[in-house]
């Protein structure tokens, strides 16, 4: 439960907040322990979007997690405690209801005697991805909280400018491609139709693209409700499977990868990020099992995931990561494996997985940039050639017609 309070701090300075709690005799006994004097303090009402609300953590995005990092890793560089600094953010996210919430958590818990990992484990506001805590956790016991901070920041900035880049870049295609089945349809369900009519009342033969056209648009504009139905039935129960299922998800992993061009795109850019996480837990004292494990957890292919899951077996087991790629029934990018084998046997696997991530980073970029350039053309050759078959079709008896 939130409790809203207002009160005097250990400064004298009027505070004025919320505070989360099992109860309120919870809320009164944390307020204590930050030494903070309250005046007031009642339960909040829940509003209406939160009654409505099932989820009983908030989603922090990569964007703001990045920048509480960032400031963090600053704060605790200029030589301020890990508490302090936390306390100093904490007033910058005062319109922020959810990071407000999640840092007074944070500091109640340190207050408490918490370690900051310990805090952010323990914390019910946001869910934090677990090589973000893991990270922290190593990175508190070799006394490099705050270079692991803005490394992770970066990684995080990196992954929000990433997938940015690819929104915006798919953007004009989905346009394109949107406005012109809607003009299709459009044109087939209402337009043609009344066009029909008129070559009904000639009482002649009609050339072949334009009786194709006809029953086109006699199946859409009968059908027409029952198609959306179905289109939209498929999508729900698409969704739903791959969330609830695994075994359906895993199949539609696998049917991706074998896409041409856009399977290997998505395997390298999942090599990419595996690779950039993996280099950043290695530089934080994380070891290298535990390494392979929380890297594999931020890919969305599972596929890919399953594949460096069970490698990390075989590592324990004694035997190294290149070995345990080599062996598995999936076989992924044989570049990727080299090059970890040349970094396990020159101690250098750190390094090494850095510039692979940001040579299919890269990579993947130019791809991506070459796909849009032939894309937007054909696009427009799809939207034009579509439009013009179906008007020269409606054209055509007109001009029988007339010749006759």
């Amino acid at each position: 439960m939130i409790y809203r309070y207002k009160g005097v701090d250990a400064n004298g300075n009027k505070v004025r907040d919320k505070i989360e709690a099992s109860s309120l005799a919870e809320a009164k006994s944390k307020l204590k322990n930050q030494k903070i004097l309250y005046s007031d303090i009642k339960e909040e009402s829940a509003s209406v979007l939160d009654r409505l609300s099932f989820k009983r953590t908030y989603t922090v995005s990569p964007k703001e997690l990045s920048n509480l990092s960032r400031e963090l890793a600053t704060y605790i560089r200029s030589g301020i405690s890990i508490v302090q600094a936390l306390r100093v953010v904490q007033n910058h996210y005062t319109d922020n209801k959810k990071l407000s919430l999640f840092l007074s958590e944070v500091n109640t818990l340190l207050d408490e005697g918490k370690t900051f990992y310990a805090a952010l484990n323990e914390q019910t506001i946001v869910r934090l991805p677990e090589f973000y805590k893991q990270s922290i956790k190593v990175s508190e016991d070799g006394g490099i909280l705050d270079e692991v901070l803005m490394e992770l920041a970066d990684f995080l900035k990196e992954q929000e400018k990433l997938r940015k880049e690819v929104k915006s870049a798919f953007a004009y295609p989905g346009f394109m491609i949107a406005v012109s089945l809607i003009m299709i349809a459009f044109m087939l369900t209402f337009v043609v139709p009344q066009i029909t009519s008129i070559f009904a009342s000639m009482h002649q033969e009609l050339p072949t693209p334009t009786k194709v056209v006809i029953a086109l648009a006699n199946f859409f504009s009968h059908h027409y409700m029952a198609l959306l139905v179905s289109l939209s039935a498929f999508v729900v129960l698409f969704v739903v499977l791959r969330k609830k299922s695994e075994k359906f998800a895993y199949g539609v992993d696998r049917i991706l990868l074998k896409v041409p061009f856009f399977g290997n795109l998505i395997e390298h850019s999942e090599l990419a990020r595996f690779a950039y996480m993996a280099s950043l837990l290695v530089r934080s004292g994380v070891t290298f099992v535990q390494t392979i494990n929380l890297s594999s957890n931020i890919l969305n292919n599972r596929v890919i995931k399953k594949v460096f899951q069970d490698a990390s077996k075989e590592v324990v087991e004694g035997k190294t990561l290149s070995n345990a790629l080599l062996k598995s029934p999936y076989k992924i990018d044989y570049a990727f494996v080299q090059t970890v084998a040349l970094g396990e046997e020159t101690s250098e696997v750190e390094s090494v997985l850095s510039n692979i991530s940001q040579l299919y980073f890269e990579e993947n970029r130019d791809k991506t940039s070459m796909l849009l350039s032939l894309l937007e053309p054909a696009l427009m050759l799809f939207v034009g050639g579509s439009i013009g078959f179906i008007v020269a079709a409606m054209l055509l008896p007109i001009f029988s017609m007339s010749i006759q």
